[in-house]
């Protein structure tokens, strides 16, 4: 670790004055490395009042864009933890934007002339110099193949990936300190959510990545005409280079010049929705960011996808608890809700369920009054994830995609057709999906998945038997039984077992002791033994002794 502050003790150095520039500095007071990059305190004191006036999410975003690129992405990715982040704060990293320089046609040039180990000539006919678009990790520009397709080429900015990697280096490094120094840091779980970010920014890194998801969710569209996705030119794709199917459309974020162009926005508007959701839905693999800066459109309300560097996965069963919350939420089941949200993710030791059903009544009875044509799906889940987020539940990475998704869409569908009832579009694929999951086929394959699994168990049941007796003949064996209750009764039984031990010593003391003395009183003169052997002095003796060892025994064990 010290190693790491020393090879970047810059740039160390450039986020420690950011945090406290923003007036976050008691967190790196916190963490010592105020004193440990020789900071002085009186940094406390600096910074810009205007900026300090500004909200908690207002001074993080623009903390995060002065810090750029890789701060800038760990921010967007961000945005989609709704389960660990509070609301007020997502609503500002959402407005995050890539505030980044243009890089020259002559890097341009040897990036690619690097990837693709030929000239650039060998490529492409044409290649134009100006980018169409530039965003924190790399840009775009227009080109014509050689065999005539026309193309738009995604470049990675020169060296970005060794600034993003002694970034993620360092917001490592400072998790780790954190989850060791403050309480809230530990709770969370503070270095799993930062590696969790990490390893997305790592994968947007490598556009074949981008390029194969791309062409998966081409896989969905393929008998949908009105849905495009680009096509991947895979012999002039590299990790660094991402050559795709150039498209000409105009942005769903662009209402006048679609008004101006004669598009139906109603249309466009049920295209996407259907689109989203049978993404969502019924293949379980979606486009992770689908604002309108993404989606394009085309004659004949044809839409076009566009950037996959961030996709969701939902596996069968994630959509099941999808469709369980929606169906749970309208039947007004707040049980079923929790049940489902309980289901969906890790839930911590320490929750309150009294609690966390009392939050799920309140959402629950904030929606119990809505016609179902108002309800927002988005924000349903949003407020549910915000439920997740304080009782400590933490949900999958996709899930929390999927929330995000479902809000973008909301806001594009808004911008397009304010009246179109999103719940309603989503009422067939819901259908769909308990006729897949009660289909007899269906059924039948999962009656026949746990029959094969029992199957192996009780296949395996034999050698198991025959371990187990094995452990119990060598008396390597060991029953650790916790019970609360149960430690409380075994506790109380000791002290009456010891009390009852004590009574009986005691009174066996008091009958060989009164026995001794009457047998003597009796006979006035002793017989010549008791006469010679004091007996019951000795008596007394060894009785006193045992008294005393049981008492000491009884009361150092603290249960009398």
């Amino acid at each position: 670790m010290l190693k790491k502050r020393i090879r970047h003790i810059q740039r160390y150095k450039d986020i420690v004055y950011a945090f406290t520039r923003y007036g976050f500095g008691y967190v790196m007071n916190e963490l010592g490395l105020l004193e440990l990059l020789s900071i002085p305190k009186k940094v406390f004191s600096e910074g810009n009042q205007t900026i300090r006036s500004k909200t908690t999410g207002e001074r993080i975003r623009l903390f995060l864009e002065e810090l750029g690129p890789t701060f800038i992405k760990m921010g967007q990715i961000a945005s989609t933890r709704q389960d660990v982040i509070p609301v007020e704060i997502i609503s500002e990293l959402v407005k995050l934007q890539d505030q980044v320089p243009l890089f020259s046609f002559e890097e341009v040039k040897q990036i690619i002339e690097q990837e693709f180990t030929e000239p650039m000539e060998n490529a492409f006919a044409e290649f134009n110099q100006i980018p169409l678009a530039a965003a924190s990790i790399g840009q775009v520009h227009y080109a014509v193949l050689l065999t005539g397709e026309r193309v738009a080429v995604k470049i990675q900015r020169p060296n970005i990936d060794k600034l993003i990697e002694t970034d993620l280096e360092i917001l490592q490094d400072l998790a780790r300190l954190a989850e060791s120094r403050i309480d809230w840091a530990e709770r969370y779980q503070l270095r799993e959510i930062v590696d969790e970010l990490a390893e997305s920014i790592r994968l947007e890194l490598d556009y074949e990545k981008e390029g194969r998801n791309a062409d998966k969710i081409s896989k969905q569209f393929i008998n949908n005409p009105k849905v495009l996705i680009p096509r991947i030119y895979w012999e002039y794709t590299t990790a660094k280079v991402l050559t795709m199917e150039y498209i000409e459309g105009i942005k769903l974020n662009e209402p006048e010049k679609l008004q101006q162009e004669g598009y139906n926005s109603k249309a466009l508007a049920e295209t996407v929705v259907n689109a989203i959701f049978h993404q969502i839905l019924i293949e379980g693999f979606f486009h992770g960011d689908p604002h309108p800066g993404n989606i394009l459109a085309l004659p004949g309300e044809v839409i076009a996808f566009m950037d996959f560097g961030i996709v969701g996965r939902l596996t069968p069963e994630m959509r099941n608890y999808i469709t369980a919350f929606v169906i749970a939420m309208m039947k007004q089941d707040s049980d079923e809700v929790v049940r489902t949200l309980i289901n969906m993710g890790l839930v911590p030791d320490s929750v309150n369920y009294e609690s966390l059903r009392a939050d799920v009544d309140e959402l629950r009875e904030k929606y119990s009054h809505l016609p179902f044509s108002e309800m927002s799906l988005g924000k349903m889940v949003t407020e549910l994830f915000s439920v997740a987020f304080r009782h400590r539940i933490r949900l999958p990475t996709d899930l929390t995609i999927l929330g995000k998704t479902f809000l973008t869409m909301e806001g594009v569908i808004e911008n397009l057709d304010p009246e179109l009832s999103i719940i309603k579009i989503a009422e067939p694929f819901g259908r769909q999906i308990l006729k897949e999951r009660f289909h007899p086929k269906n059924v039948a394959g999962k009656v026949w998945g746990q029959f094969y699994e029992y199957g192996e168990i009780f296949n395996d049941l034999p050698q198991t038997v025959k371990e187990i007796t094995t452990i119990m003949k060598k008396g390597k064996m060991k029953l650790d039984i916790t019970t609360p209750e149960l430690d409380s009764f075994v506790k109380k039984l000791n002290r009456i077992s010891n009390r009852l031990a004590f009574s009986i010593v005691l009174l066996s003391f008091s009958i060989i002791m009164v026995g001794v003395i009457i047998g003597a009183s009796l006979n006035g003169q002793t017989s010549v033994l008791l006469t010679k052997i004091p007996v019951i002095e000795i008596g007394f003796v060894v009785a006193t002794s045992m008294f005393l060892w049981l008492l000491y025994s009884i009361f150092k064990s603290g249960r009398f």
